[in-house]
């Protein structure tokens, strides 16, 4: 495959690639402020965590299924189909007069977002250089930050301003221009090659990744009933040898074993799987934090991780500049440094802090995130064939996505633990005043006496959040410095 990088369509290019990236990091955040609207409309509380978590799942499934395609069918092809099932997925959502509807048609909208985040990477690494590849990718990683600050924002005018629906309708206007954008500046020139398709692979890993989250949901709910999660990590276990047994066997793999065979590769991937863990749990606890200690309300409160979108963009500039003065090590070590600090800080916050703390881990941490995870694309990326890029780049995007989903629900049965521990040590308390007291529009509602104890509650329960987040931090670094052990053997 060739590019046609003439530079009249490269910026046209970059510029589809970011809406089409600003479209799926605002669909991803957008729903959890229309959610009460929509349960209130369509009913089924019970199941609306599906209409996150499927939309994610199938995203997270289609993800290298898609680098594969592109390396096969070019990465227009299956761009535009992938943005296409987007906007269906969307369209119907929006229309969806049932809950069950609703979460179908996400699921749907999901395996079209799964296209965008391991193409728009490929795609910058087919028509920029090492040298400005990192630059790009870190805008385009710091479109996502904002967009995800945003969409809350987004999403709260749009029902109080129109409906619910329009949390899905607002992709058809962003997803259409940057089609028609793309289509009109992309070219490339690729020969179809008729090439065998590993469907049945595709079927293994995408049970082999609906078990593995049904794992996390079940352990999830604190069932003391671990016969079900047994049976599961079985299937699990089961589904993992035939997925490696199919891979070696087929002529096209899914996900060629001989990347995995990279030590390079896999140390970038499983780094990023780690790091990307932590992002996400910043972003959630962190919030936590300063509504149910604080009792700042949510815009506030949101304005806390802001720094760290910002600073991204800092980082990922620094990262092309290390990459292209030090090795890949130390340029990865460095980033890493910046997160550790970050991770060690916040362990050490005190019950009462100021505001201004928050800024600047967060600004830490978004020079470190923008340093680490382009640092670990590009490498990525360096360290495989041309001809494997596309494969490589979704693989990255997996683990990163599986990262955040995974890491997340473990630092959830962490917290939620250490909240029912700490419930039944104060009397009086329950879980729902809990609940009330991270609202501040609900927060008076709990009585004045608990009020205190509560916050202690939910402080000591963030500390051991931030330890297990810490930890990670810590074994990305111990596996980097494998990685250099390795190396110098």
């Amino acid at each position: 495959m060739s590019i046609n990088t003439q530079k009249n369509n490269v910026l046209l290019v970059t510029i589809s690639l970011f809406i089409a990236t600003f479209m799926s990091a605002v669909e991803g955040t957008i729903v959890s402020t229309a959610m009460p609207t929509i349960v209130g409309d369509l009913h089924g509380v019970s199941i609306m965590n599906w209409v996150f978590s499927v939309y994610l799942l199938t995203n997270a499934i289609s993800t290298p299924i898609y680098g594969k395609l592109s390396d096969q069918f070019g990465r227009k092809n299956i761009f535009i189909f992938g943005i296409g099932i987007f906007l269906i997925g969307s369209i119907f959502s929006g229309l969806s007069n049932s809950m069950t509807t609703l979460i179908i048609w996400r699921a749907i909208q999901g395996v079209g977002a799964g296209v965008i985040m391991p193409l728009s990477y490929t795609i910058v690494a087919d028509i920029y250089s090492d040298e400005n590849r990192g630059k790009i990718l870190g805008l385009n990683g710091a479109i996502w930050g904002i967009a995800s600050i945003m969409a809350p924002l987004i999403g709260g005018f749009l029902v109080d301003s129109l409906s619910w629906h329009w949390v899905f309708f607002l992709n058809l206007p962003l997803g259409i221009i940057a089609l028609i954008i793309f289509i009109m500046s992309f070219h490339e020139k690729h020969v179809v090659v008729k090439q065998s398709i590993d469907y049945l692979g595709m079927v293994y890993l995408s049970l082999l990744l609906l078990s593995l989250m049904y794992i996390i949901q079940l352990i999830s709910d604190l069932s003391d009933n671990w016969q079900p999660i047994s049976y599961c990590i079985f299937f699990s276990i089961l589904l993992l040898i035939l997925f490696v047994r199919k891979e070696h066997c087929a002529e096209n793999p899914i996900i060629p074993m001989k990347l995995l065979k990279n030590r390079t590769f896999v140390i970038q991937n499983i780094i990023a799987f780690l790091i990307s863990g932590f992002l996400m749990g910043l972003e959630v606890y962190l919030p936590v934090w300063t509504q149910g200690i604080f009792g700042y309300p949510a815009t506030l409160s949101g304005l806390a991780i802001t720094p760290t979108s910002i600073l991204w963009i800092f980082g990922a500039f620094v990262s092309g500049w290390l990459l292209s003065k030090m090795k890949a090590f130390y340029a990865t070590m460095f980033g890493l440094f910046f997160i550790l600090v970050a991770a060690i800080w916040v362990v050490l916050l005190p019950f009462t802090v100021s505001f201004a703390w928050f800024f600047a881990i967060a600004a830490i941490c978004g020079i470190g995130f923008g340093i680490t995870i382009t640092n670990g694309t590009v490498i990525s990326q360096n360290s495989v064939e041309k001809s494997d890029v596309g494969v490589a780049t979704s693989f990255n995007t997996l683990c990163r996505i599986f990262g955040q989903t995974l890491i997340v629900a473990v630092l959830g049965i962490v917290m939620n633990r250490q909240l029912t521990i700490g419930i039944l040590h104060t009397d009086g308390a329950k879980m729902d005043m809990i609940n009330k007291i991270v609202n501040v529009k609900t927060a008076h509602l709990v009585p004045a006496k608990l009020m205190e104890p509560l916050r202690n509650v939910i402080y000591d329960s963030l500390h051991k959040v931030f330890w297990v987040c810490l930890f990670i931090v810590i074994f990305a670094v111990i596996v980097n410095l494998y990685d250099r052990i390795l190396a110098k053997k």
